[in-house]
C-alpha cells in the first residue's frame, strides 16, 4: 500500500475535522473524545491489548495505606495457618513441579518457573489481619530479584501486592582478594549462594517500613500467586502474625533483671568489605582511595578496603557480617562509615541480629552527613548495649526509607496528581498557550482548584516534617517550597495558569527527580566493632596529620602510576598477548579485564593488555602504527571505513567465522560488510520499540496502535487533547565530524515498504527511487500536517503524560524502570506500527544500530586476537558481563547485547521480554559503504528543507540525494572501486 498517497489523500480532511472538533469541544471543556478503533490486524495487538487494559485497571487499584485504613478496626488473630507449597490446589504454567526433599528440606516442595501461577485454597476461622511469610528458596536463574503478583479470592487486594519481591543472596566468588601483576587488588567476583529463606511479603519500594497485613474473613479463601520474574523453590506460606520488638528502656530493664552482665576488655574487628552475604551483586567490595582512615590502606594502590557507597542506596538492599564473639555479654556496637552522599536527610538501616530486630530503636538507624569517615556508636553519647551471646553471630543492616518513608510516597502521590492536572490543562491550552486568552481553566476543569490546594498544602506539610526530622533548613525542602509557592500563587490567579505552564512543567519534572533521590539511601562501611563498654575504638588515619600525608602521597604517586593501564598487563618477554582498547567507563574496563584474568587468559594462555582510552584517537593511533591489536565498543560506521583502508582485518579468512557468525542474527553483521568480507563482529544491537501509558491510553479510550492507520488516527484524538505522538527526534550530530546515522523512522518506513538505501552493490544512493521519495514524503507529512515536535526529552513527557505513545529505542525501557517509580506498572512496550502487506500481514521492519569489536590488520598476532573476539562475542562471556553490568550499575544498565542466546538469558520480566523478541523478529541492518556517511547528514538536510523551508518532499530529496551520490562516486573513485 502507498503509505504516502494514503496518509497525504486523508490529512487535509483529518485536520480539518480535527480544528472543527476542537473549537466546538474546548471552549465546553468537554472531557476527552475517544477514538473508535478496528479491530487489531495480526496477533500481536491481541497480545498487546491486555496489558493496556491491565495497566488502567493498575491505575485504579487502591494504595496499601487505603486498604490498611479500611480495615483498621480488625484484630490480629493468634491462628496460625500453614499452605504446605506442594499441596496447591491447582497451577499452570511451565516449570512447575514437585520436589522431594530439596536442598536438605525436608518433604516436598513446589518449583514455581517464571511465568505462570499457582493457587491454594485454605479455611479461616478467626478473621482478621494476617502477615503472610514465604519459606523459598532462589534456584538458578537470569540473576536478578524474584518477583511474583498476589491476589486474594481472585482480586488484587492493593496496588503493591502486584510487586512483591524476593531476593536472591551473594557473596564473593573468591575467599581471598586477588591481586595483579601491578599490585593493585581486583574487585572480587559476585556469585549466588543460595539458601532456604523465609521472608515476609512486603513493600518492595521501601514505602511501609513493616511487612504487609491482609484481612480475611472466616471461612474459605484462594490464595494466587502470579510468577513475573525468575523461578523459584517453595516450601509452604504461613499466615501469622509478627512481634512486635520493645522499646530500649524496656529491653535494658529485662537485661538488667535478668542479671546480663556487661563484657570487659573485649573488642572485635569486622572489615566491611568481608560480608558474608549481600541481597544484590551489586554490593560488591569497592576500594576507598580518598582517606588514610581505612584498612587496609595504599596511597598508589588499588585496596579493596569498604563495602556500600553509593550502590548501597536502595531500599531494602541489605548486607550481612558474621561476627565471631568471644564472651556471652553486652556489647557496644559501632561502625567505621562514611555518608558523604546526601545532605539535609540522613541514611537510615534497620539492623538485626540472627534475624530479629533486639529493640525498636534498631528499626531506624539514622547515619547523618559527613564529609568523611568517622565512627558512628549505636546510641551516640549514650551507646545502646546488644546482649550476645558465644559463638558466630549474624548482625545484618538494611537499607530503609525509615521516618522518611510516608513522606517520600506523599510527594510520589502528589507528583502523580499534578501530572493528572497537568493533563488536564494541557487539553484546554494545548502546548503554546496565547498569553491574551483566558482560558478560564479554573472553570472548565472540574476540581481543579481543590486539586491544586490539596497539593500545595500537603507539599507545605512534607517540607515542614522533612525540616523536623532533619534537624534544620537544607536543599531537601528547597524544591519542594518552590513547587508550593508556584500552586500557592496559581491559586490565587487562576488566569495566570497558562502563561505558568512551562514553569510548572519544569517544577514537576524536579518534583520526580527528587523522589527518585530521595528514595536513596547511600551508605560506605569499612569497619564494624563489638566492643566492650571499657574498651576505645581505634581512630587511626581520622587525625589532621594522616589527611595532610595521605594527600601529599597521592600527590606524588600520580606521576609514577599509569591510569590507562587496567589489571594485569603483559610483558614483551612472555606469553603471547594481545593490545584491546576500550572506550567505556572505568567500571566497565574493570569487569571485563577481570574477565579476561580469570577465564580467557587462564584458559588460552593468552595475555591482554586493556587500555582504557579516548576512542577518538583511533584512527590516528592506527594511521601512526600506534594503534591496538583489538578495538572494542566502537561504532557501526567505523570498521568499513578503516576497512576501505586496508586498515581492518577480513574475518572470514578464519576457517571458523561461520560458526561465530551463527551467534547473531543476520542483521547484526550487514554493517560490518564490505564486499566480500565482514571486518567487525557485533556486541550490542539496538532497535525502536513503542512505549506506551496504559492509564493515559484507557483514559483517552485508545488501544496500542498496530498499523500506521492506527497511530493517524491516534494522532487526531492525541491532537484533540493536546496530547503527542513521540518519535525518534531528528537531530544532528553533537561533535562536528560525527557520523550521522539515517533517521531510524524514515528507515523503518523504507524497510516496511521494500525499499533499500542503496542498489547496484552500494553503488548508488536508492533514495531517489519511488519507494524512497514516497517515504521521504510520508515521514516528513508527521511533521508538517501533525506539526509532530522534531526534538524533545523523551523520558520526562513520557512520565509527565503529555507524550503517552512514543517510539525511542528500547533501552530506554531500562531508563523509565529506575527514572520514572511512580508509574510503574503502569506503561508498557510492544513491537512498532507496521504496514501491511501480502495477504494483509504487518511489515514491522525496524533498523537497528550497536557497536562492534574490530581487529586491526597491522596486529601482530591475528590468530590470538581472534580467539579473543571469539571468546569476548560468545554466549557465556557476553551473558556474564551483562549480568555484572546490572549488578554493578542496576536495571539501567542492561546490557543491550547482540549475541541471541545470550540475550535470552538476561533478567527480562517474561512479558516484556516476548514483546522484545517479537520485535526482534524484524529488525534489519543498515548497509554501509564508501561515501555512506552523507546518507544520514543530506537525509536531514532535506528534512528540514521540506519541514523548516516549506520546500516540497520530492524537490528536498531529488536535490540532497544528488550530493550523496557524488559523494559515493567519489570516495570510490578514491578507493580505486568499480563505478
Amino acid at each position: 500500500m502507498n503509505i504516502s498517497h494514503r496518509r497525504k489523500k486523508n490529512a487535509p480532511v483529518r485536520l480539518a475535522a480535527a480544528a472543527l472538533s476542537l473549537a466546538l469541544l474546548l471552549p465546553l471543556g468537554l472531557p476527552p473524545v475517544r477514538a473508535e478503533q478496528a479491530q487489531p490486524p495480526d496477533a500481536t495487538s491481541a497480545a498487546a491489548e491486555p496489558s493496556a487494559e491491565h495497566g488502567a485497571a493498575a491505575m485504579r487499584e487502591r494504595h496499601y495505606a487505603a486498604y490498611l485504613a479500611e480495615h483498621e478496626e480488625a484484630k490480629a488473630p493468634g491462628e496460625e495457618i500453614v499452605l504446605q507449597a506442594a499441596q496447591a490446589s491447582r497451577w499452570e504454567g511451565e516449570g512447575f513441579r514437585q520436589l522431594q526433599d530439596y536442598e536438605g528440606m525436608d518433604g516436598v516442595s513446589l518449583l514455581t518457573g517464571e511465568s505462570g501461577a499457582a493457587e491454594w485454597t485454605f479455611d479461616v476461622k478467626e478473621e482478621g489481619l494476617y502477615r503472610i511469610s514465604l519459606l523459598y528458596y532462589p534456584i538458578e536463574g537470569k540473576s536478578s530479584a524474584i518477583e511474583r503478583a498476589l491476589s486474594i479470592d481472585g482480586e488484587r487486594p492493593f496496588r503493591e501486592a502486584g510487586f512483591l519481591q524476593f531476593d536472591r543472596i551473594w557473596d564473593n566468588v573468591q575467599d581471598q582478594v586477588q591481586r595483579d601483576n601491578q599490585d593493585n587488588d581486583l574487585r572480587p567476583n559476585q556469585g549466588e549462594a543460595p539458601r532456604w529463606s523465609e521472608a515476609p511479603f512486603a513493600d518492595s519500594d521501601g514505602y511501609e517500613n513493616e511487612p504487609f497485613q491482609f484481612y480475611f474473613s472466616a471461612g474459605t479463601h484462594t490464595l494466587r500467586l502470579e510468577s513475573t520474574r525468575e523461578p523459584m523453590v517453595i516450601r509452604q506460606l504461613r499466615l501469622h502474625q509478627l512481634p512486635s520488638p520493645p522499646t530500649y528502656s524496656e529491653w535494658i530493664a529485662e537485661q538488667e533483671s535478668s542479671g546480663r552482665a556487661a563484657t570487659s576488655g573485649r573488642l572485635v574487628t569486622v572489615q566491611g568489605e568481608a560480608a558474608s552475604a549481600k541481597s544484590s551483586p551489586t554490593l560488591y567490595p569497592v576500594s576507598e582511595r580518598a582517606s588514610a582512615a581505612v584498612t587496609p590502606y595504599s596511597s598508589s594502590k588499588i585496596r579493596i578496603n569498604a563495602i556500600g557507597g553509593y550502590n548501597w542506596r536502595i531500599p531494602n538492599q541489605w548486607l550481612e557480617w558474621e561476627i565471631d564473639v568471644p564472651e556471652t555479654g553486652l556489647y557496644r556496637i559501632a561502625f567505621k562509615s562514611k555518608q558523604n552522599f546526601v545532605r539535609g536527610i540522613y541514611s537510615t538501616r534497620r539492623l538485626t541480629i540472627d534475624g530479629v530486630v533486639p529493640f525498636r530503636e534498631m528499626e531506624n538507624v539514622a547515619f547523618r552527613y559527613k564529609s568523611g569517615y568517622r565512627i558512628d556508636v549505636l546510641g551516640g553519647e549514650e551507646p545502646y548495649l546488644f546482649y550476645l551471646e558465644k559463638g558466630t553471630r549474624t548482625l545484618r543492616l538494611t537499607a530503609s526509607l525509615g521516618e522518611f518513608a510516608p513522606l517520600i510516597r506523599e510527594v510520589e502521590d502528589s507528583l502523580f496528581n499534578l501530572n493528572a492536572a497537568y493533563r488536564s490543562i494541557l487539553m484546554i491550552t494545548g502546548n503554546t498557550p496565547d498569553p491574551f486568552r483566558d482560558y478560564q481553566v479554573d472553570r472548565k476543569i472540574p476540581g481543579l482548584m481543590e486539586s491544586l490546594q490539596a497539593e500545595r498544602d500537603r507539599l507545605q506539610a512534607v517540607s515542614a516534617r522533612i525540616v523536623e526530622l532533619s534537624g534544620g533548613s537544607g536543599d531537601q525542602e528547597a524544591l519542594l517550597d518552590t513547587m508550593a509557592e508556584q500552586l500557592e500563587s496559581m491559586i490565587g490567579e487562576p488566569d495566570t495558569i497558562p502563561k505558568r505552564l512551562a514553569a510548572y512543567k519544569t517544577n514537576t519534572g524536579g518534583l520526580g527527580t527528587w523522589v527518585q533521590k530521595a528514595r536513596e539511601q547511600p551508605l560506605q562501611i569499612d569497619e564494624l566493632y563489638v566492643a566492650s563498654a571499657d574498651v576505645e575504638l581505634p581512630r587511626k588515619g581520622m587525625g589532621f596529620g594522616a589527611k595532610l600525608k595521605h594527600e601529599a602521597l597521592t600527590f606524588l604517586s600520580s606521576f609514577f602510576t599509569d591510569y590507562n593501564q587496567i589489571g594485569n598487563v603483559s610483558k614483551d618477554d612472555e606469553q603471547r598477548s594481545v593490545t584491546v582498547w576500550i572506550g567505556s567507563g572505568r567500571d566497565q574496563a574493570n569487569t571485563i579485564k577481570a574477565m579476561i584474568d580469570e577465564t580467557f587468559t587462564a584458559e588460552t594462555g593468552i595475555g591482554v593488555n586493556l587500555k582504557l582510552v579516548n576512542m577518538g584517537t583511533l584512527l590516528p593511533a592506527t594511521l601512526a602504527g600506534q594503534g591496538p591489536d583489538v578495538a572494542m565498543q566502537i561504532g557501526n560506521d567505523l570498521p568499513v571505513n578503516f576497512a576501505m583502508r586496508n586498515a581492518a582485518e577480513d574475518l572470514t579468512r578464519f576457517p571458523d567465522f561461520e560458526d561465530v557468525r551463527d551467534r547473531f542474527r543476520p542483521s547484526a553483521m550487514v554493517p560490518y560488510s564490505y564486499g566480500d568480507g565482514v571486518y567487525a563482529l557485533p556486541e550490542t544491537q539496538t532497535f525502536n520499540m513503542l512505549f506506551y501509558r496504559k492509564d493515559v491510553l484507557q483514559e483517552l479510550g485508545l488501544r496500542v496502535p498496530q498499523s500506521w492507520e492506527d497511530v493517524s488516527e491516534m494522532l487526531a484524538v492525541l491532537s484533540k487533547n493536546h496530547m503527542q505522538f513521540g518519535l525518534p527526534p531528528v537531530v544532528q550530530g553533537t561533535v562536528q565530524g560525527e557520523n550521522v546515522p539515517p533517521n531510524s523512522l524514515y528507515a523503518a518506513l523504507l524497510y516496511q515498504n521494500g525499499g533499500q538505501f542503496y542498489r547496484n552493490v552500494g553503488r548508488e544512493s536508492d533514495l531517489d527511487s519511488r519507494t524512497g521519495i514516497e517515504t521521504f514524503k510520508a515521514w516528513t507529512e508527521f511533521y508538517t500536517d501533525y506539526k509532530l515536535e522534531k526534538e524533545f526529552d523523551f523520558a520526562n513527557r513520557f512520565r509527565t503524560g503529555q507524550m503517552p505513545v512514543g517510539i525511542a529505542d528500547y533501552t530506554t525501557y531500562n531508563q523509565l524502570s529506575v527514572f520514572a517509580p511512580e508509574i510503574r506498572g503502569m506503561w508498557g512496550f510492544a513491537p512498532i506500527p507496521g504496514t501491511p502487506g501480502a495477504g494483509g500481514s504487518l511489515d514491522r521492519s525496524v533498523p537497528s544500530g550497536g557497536s562492534g569489536v574490530v581487529l586491526l590488520s597491522k596486529a601482530q598476532d591475528k590468530d590470538a586476537a581472534w580467539t579473543f573476539m571469539k571468546w569476548w562475542t560468545s554466549e557465556q562471556t557476553q551473558t556474564k558481563f551483562g549480568r555484572e553490568m546490572e549488578g554493578l550499575m542496576g536495571a539501567a544498565a542492561r546490557y543491550p547485547t547482540a549475541n541471541i542466546a545470550a540475550l535470552d538469558s538476561l533478567p527480562w520480566p517474561a512479558e516484556d521480554y516476548a514483546s522484545l523478541k517479537r520485535q526482534f523478529e524484524w529488525v534489519k541492518g543498515v548497509p554501509e559503504v564508501p561515501g555512506g556517511y552523507f546518507t544520514g547528514r543530506h537525509l536531514f538536510n532535506a528534512f528540514y528543507k521540506t519541514v523548516n523551508g516549506g520546500v516540497e518532499a520530492r524537490e528536498s530529496i531529488m536535490d540532497y540525494v544528488q550530493y550523496i551520490q557524488d559523494e559515493i562516486r567519489t570516495k570510490r573513485s578514491e578507493f580505486g572501486l568499480p563505478r
